[in-house]
């Protein structure tokens, strides 16, 4: 407990970017030296010139990766789970770059294998050292070492819920002292009492060890703010704020940016306006649907057209305008599962609908009827992924009855989706049932990641197994 106690007085998060990054170049060229023994059972072949290279130059692209964007900063409020999407991040991008250089050089002496076997063992270092790292950080704070002192200036919800984000987990590493206000917010409720006024501010600063101060004030409150920056920068505080961004919405997934030097507060986070989650997302969706389409459609098709032939004559797709990306219209394909009728562009599949065909009931319940979206996807109009495609009337309908509905547009429409893997999909029969599979979508365009699309997808593959209810 002496060595915490000692080791709590320096401030380590000075030298954190450079004992992170020795670190990690450490875990990789253990990484290297453990795929070599598990692949040849010596290290003999690790000083063969070609591997040689890629060894340096798979060291000097992690390096980058790190640097880039400071992507090991030391940030207290991060779960775990976030720290661990960003390593997955890197590791994917340094696989893609050194899978680049070892093609395009056709360095021969390079075992596929034992690259195989790199990146899982660095994977597996990665992953166990960032956990052990965060459960060594507890355990030392919950010790009560290596915490920051902060109190929140103003008795209202906005400050009651930093101080809440703050005390949720103990990895965080803070302490909380207490309130600040001339008077506490009556509709608010406040978990900790007020240790005083604005002008007691000082003075409790000057006595306690106070690390951080967190302001909750409204704007009007400007005097008072000024006052309390002066005081901080003259104990060495450091004072954050906390923007009241209920002002401009009820939004609790608003994000920040900065034009230049000025700040820019947006509604909500859209990870897919990033070109680089774009171009991953594009390039995901062109390898799924051609394997799809490749493996899949050249011995189904036959089958499925014989059938949907002799069951009832038409065509054997059915194509219809729907709402896409931005509310561009596009023809949207599938296997025809319905008689031919002049109510398909109006009226949605109900539970025993009679212009359904017995095996496109088959293929409704199985989602086998999708599968020519597939080269929707391919020509870019859909994503694998995304909020479903409804008909143009019905977009125009929804939109009127429901505020953010047209939010959704936001995104390419998929031929699976977050709202469907949570059971809404289907009938809207009710205006509730549309509204809950909107937020779903709306939350999967401000969540969206690759990982996100996969467990969709898996998800999808289940449900289709076990078979769904709604889909008929």
């Amino acid at each position: 407990m002496k060595i915490l106690q000692e080791l709590s007085e320096y401030r380590f998060s000075r030298y954190f970017k450079a004992i992170f990054l020795v670190w990690d170049v450490a875990l990789l060229n253990a990484a290297i030296l453990l795929s070599a023994l598990l692949r040849f059972g010596n290290i003999d072949k690790l000083f063969l010139k070609e591997v040689e290279t890629i060894s340096l130059l798979g060291n000097l692209i992690w390096i980058g990766l790190l640097l880039y964007k400071d992507s090991f900063r030391i940030v207290r409020v991060e779960p775990i789970e976030s720290i661990l999407r960003r390593t997955i991040k890197k590791v994917v991008i340094h696989i893609a770059i050194t899978t680049f250089f070892v093609v395009v050089l056709k360095y021969s002496d390079i075992s596929r294998l034992r690259l195989v076997y790199f990146y899982f063992i660095f994977f597996v270092l990665l992953m166990f050292s960032r956990y052990l790292s965060m459960k060594l950080l507890r355990y030392i704070r919950a010790k009560g070492y290596n915490f920051r002192s902060f109190i929140i200036i103003g008795a209202n919800d906005t400050g009651e819920r930093m101080r809440r984000i703050l005390a949720k987990d103990l990895t965080y590493g803070y302490r909380f002292l207490g309130f600040f206000d001339e008077k506490v917010d009556p509709f608010a409720f406040i978990s900790h009492p007020i240790l005083g006024g604005f002008n007691q501010i000082e003075e409790f600063i000057i006595n306690e060890e106070v690390d951080e101060m967190y302001v909750a004030l409204h704007i009007d409150n400007i005097e008072v703010i000024n006052k309390l920056v002066k005081i901080c920068e003259h104990h060495m505080v450091r004072i954050k704020f906390i923007p009241d961004f209920q002002l401009y919405t009820k939004s609790n997934k608003v994000e920040m940016t900065f034009y230049e030097n000025t700040p820019v507060l947006m509604f909500r986070r859209e990870p897919l306006e990033a070109a680089v989650n774009r171009i991953l997302k594009k390039v995901f969706d062109i390898c799924f649907s051609l394997f799809v389409l490749v493996l899949i459609f050249p011995w189904l098709f036959p089958i499925i057209m014989l059938i949907i032939k002799m069951e009832s004559p038409g065509p054997i797709f059915f194509k219809q305008e729907r709402s896409g990306r931005d509310n561009r219209s596009f023809t949207c394909l599938k296997f025809r599962s319905m008689r031919l009728n002049g109510a398909a562009d109006n009226k949605q599949a109900v539970k025993g609908d009679s212009r359904v065909t017995k095996f496109g009931a088959f293929m409704r319940k199985t989602s086998i009827d999708e599968l020519p979206q597939f080269f929707n996807v391919f020509f870019g109009d859909m994503s694998v992924v995304g909020p479903r495609p409804h008909m143009v009337n019905h977009t125009k309908q929804y939109s009127e009855l429901i505020n953010n509905y047209l939010v959704r547009q936001y995104a390419k429409p998929g031929i699976t989706g977050w709202a469907q893997v949570n059971g809404f999909r289907g009938e809207t029969k009710e205006l509730i049932d549309m509204q809950n599979r909107v937020e779903y979508d709306i939350w999967y365009i401000e969540n969206w990641s690759l990982l996100l699309d996969i467990k969709i997808i898996i998800k999808t593959v289940i449900n289709v197994f076990k078979g769904e209810e709604n889909a008929f």
